[in-house]
């Protein structure tokens, strides 16, 4: 089973969601940014390599939030999401069409990624 780090990035009462590029498998959905753990990488490893190559920007890994696995048992992904915060620098999309910094009661206008809806209604649930 491949093991995803997703970053919710946090600044002050909105967060950063980030929309897959059009060549992507899910074009178009939107999630939280990160990637794919490498061998011997610890997550919030993973975050702080993942979301400077992806958007330029620094952040500081705060408390582990949730995880979901996602997909069939051949082919399934388990996705572990942190609380993250902009430490320094500007957001420059670079393998996403767009990034947006959104409020909690927004994110029921966008269109997730399958694999982020669970953390998106959980987020609802705590926080509206």
């Amino acid at each position: 089973m491949k093991k995803v780090a997703a970053a919710i990035i946090k600044d002050r009462d909105q967060l950063l969601i980030a929309k897959r590029h059009a060549n992507d498998p899910l074009a178009g959905k939107w999630e939280f940014p990160g990637g794919k753990l490498e061998p011997g990488e610890t997550p919030e490893e993973c975050l702080v390599r993942e979301i400077r190559e992806e958007l330029r920007i620094e952040i500081e890994i705060g408390s582990f939030y949730d995880d979901t696995v996602y997909g069939s048992k051949d082919q399934a992904i388990h996705l572990l999401f942190y609380w993250a915060e902009v430490m320094n620098g500007e957001v420059k999309p670079v393998v996403h069409d767009d990034v947006k910094w959104i409020t909690i009661k927004e994110l029921t206008r966008f269109d997730f990624a399958p694999a982020d809806i669970p953390i998106v209604k959980r987020l609802e649930r705590e926080y509206i």
